[in-house]
């Protein structure tokens, strides 16, 4: 099951409500405490922002001297 934007507002709109529970394509998930839900909002939250940005390699740089200064 891929995480859509219309699973994080329904998790959005639930912590904003105070229900406990929130129904993704037809299956529902009952959350024990709101900081639960939250963890869960973060992480779907994580999953979507990092499929939506494509990453390229990291860079590093770095420059050094040597002891005959060049």
């Amino acid at each position: 099951m891929a995480i859509s934007q219309h699973d994080l507002d329904a998790l959005d709109a639930a912590i904003a409500s105070g229900a406990k529970s929130v129904v993704f394509d037809g299956r529902s998930i009952v959350y024990q405490s709101t900081a639960e839900m939250i963890a869960a909002r973060d992480h779907a939250a994580r999953v979507l922002n990092g499929s939506l940005q494509n990453r390229g390699p990291r860079v590093l740089r770095f420059g050094f001297t040597t002891s005959r200064g060049d």
